[in-house]
């Protein structure tokens, strides 16, 4: 038996190619690979042994030969009298991990010559050489396989089953590489998406639906740990994602209720467990069923709390012994802890046959200008700029009320701006009275600043942009209203 070995990352190496050759494996290795391997007192016979050609151009070129090529794609005895002929052996196994290009690029100080050296030739082409065969061959891709491979070869072999999950896993890793490269060198995407978990249904019982991880991300959700609870659903991974992206952004030990990856509550300042009551409190109807992020501790006051509401998931930054031992009666709620989510990066909506791509959201470039004669005061400000956050989270057309840094009436998702804040306004009531409310778009006529006013709202902030600007301008002087514009809108859809 005879298994080529060629690694750029030569974590667990030695160990898992000493139980190979203990398995009877002859190992064929070339350039640095084969140099570790005989610094761990392993013998080893080199590549340009086998092709009886020198390594050249720095190495770039040594395994790129038929008698490497050959013994990989050497299909059992149909190709026998080939390979005797021409004085070729047969491989049984290839373990060969690529060039670390994603992590190049990532570098602050790469040129594109380091990029491009980063781009492995060699490599792939062993890799799906012994995938393509793995009727025959076995291929390792990953330190993280050597333990099951090994563990297979030394109870008898490996299997065909577990051939064939090593194909599909190299075939993958190529894929991805492949797939990194096209990103850093032109304009179209290729986007590698690893399966992670089947779930019940989607959006409704009639939907199949899985869990997919892009290739080379570490997204929250993956990082995070699952404390108890039922395995998370469809709706609860989209919901929780709005949750935990809002709580994160309104900043530390802030609470947010999400429902239909709607805010219908938000609130920061205070204790954690008076920071929940206040977000539940926002629209505590809406708040049935929702999800909790609490970009905080959850300790055991607040666990109390939140037991006494039905909630489908919390997702806290941290989650204390007594709010766990709290929570143990609800078995049904998930409760997670979890970093923050990543920034920037690509937001992807599917359309009929391709993808919409574009930078996620972010409040960069604002530059907030006071146009009406009354200026917000400092509690208004800064009441305005945690309602602005809100609504920058809310489905469009959004207008969003907050009472101090507490939101009060979440209008969401109407057809037209009156309409939302009309809405923003009725799940107020009363709270509207000295409240202040943020649109995430302009007011296109002065009808819905009216009805904010009507309401008591002191203080409105929106992006400004639209030719009657001057009319919302007058009508916020009329009705003393203080009105800041940020030049940036945050429509979401």
């Amino acid at each position: 038996m005879r298994a080529l070995v060629s690694v750029y990352d030569k974590t667990g190496l030695a160990p898992f190619v000493k139980r190979l050759v203990a398995a009877g494996y002859e190992i064929v290795s070339s350039g640095g690979t084969a140099t570790t391997l005989e610094e761990a007192g392993l013998e080893v016979t080199r590549v340009s042994e086998v092709t009886g050609a020198p390594e050249i151009l720095g190495g770039r070129v040594k395994t790129l030969h038929p008698a490497i090529h050959a013994g990989i794609l050497a299909r059992g005895e149909i190709d026998d009298d080939d390979l005797t002929a021409n004085g070729i052996e047969r491989f049984d196994l290839v373990v060969c991990n690529l060039y670390p290009f994603r992590e190049t690029v990532a570098g602050r100080h790469a040129t594109d010559s380091d990029i491009i050296e980063k781009i492995d030739i060699g490599g792939p082409a062993m890799v799906r050489a012994a995938a393509k065969n793995h009727y025959h061959v076995g291929v390792v891709v990953s330190p993280d396989q050597y333990d099951d491979v090994a563990g297979a070869i030394e109870s008898g072999g490996m299997d065909p089953e577990l051939r064939k999950r090593l194909a599909a896993e190299a075939f993958f890793h190529t894929a991805s590489y492949d797939a990194a490269v096209v990103g850093w060198i032109g304009d179209d995407k290729v986007i590698p998406l690893r399966e992670v978990s089947g779930l019940r249904y989607g959006e409704n019982p009639h939907q199949s639906a899985t869990l997919y991880q892009e290739d080379g991300a570490e997204p929250w959700w993956a990082l995070a740990t699952f404390h108890q609870g039922k395995e998370m659903s469809f709706n609860n991974y989209a919901d929780a994602e709005a949750a935990w992206r809002l709580a994160t952004d309104l900043g530390p030990d802030a609470v947010v209720v999400v429902k239909h990856t709607n805010a219908c509550g938000a609130a920061r300042g205070g204790t954690v467990l008076n920071t929940f009551e206040k977000a539940w409190d926002g629209d505590s109807l809406a708040a049935f069923g929702g999800v909790i992020g609490i970009n905080g501790t959850l300790d055991g006051e607040t666990a109390e709390a939140v037991a006494l509401r039905f909630a489908e998931v919390v997702v806290a930054r941290s989650v204390d012994t007594d709010a766990l031992e709290v929570l143990t009666a609800k078995q049904n709620l998930r409760v997670l802890s979890a970093p923050e989510p990543s920034p920037g990066g690509d937001d992807y909506r599917r359309v009929d046959g391709g993808l919409l791509v574009q930078s996620r959201d972010s409040f960069d470039g604002e530059t907030w200008d006071t146009v009406s004669e009354r200026a917000p005061t400092d509690e208004e400000l800064r009441a305005l700029e945690f309602a602005w956050i809100v609504a920058a989270h809310t489905k469009s057309n959004a207008v969003v009320l907050a009472s101090g840094e507490q939101a009060v009436g979440v209008g969401a998702g109407d057809q037209s701006r009156v309409g939302a804040a009309e809405r923003a306004v009725t799940k107020a009531g009363a709270r509207a009275e000295g409240a202040v409310a943020a649109s995430d778009a302009f007011f296109p006529f002065r009808d819905g600043l009216d009805a904010l006013a009507m309401a008591g709202v002191t203080a409105v902030v929106e992006p400004g942009g639209s030719r009657n600007d001057q009319e919302l301008i007058d009508a916020a002087n009329e009705h003393g209203i203080a009105l800041v514009f940020t030049g940036e809108r945050h429509f979401r859809h």
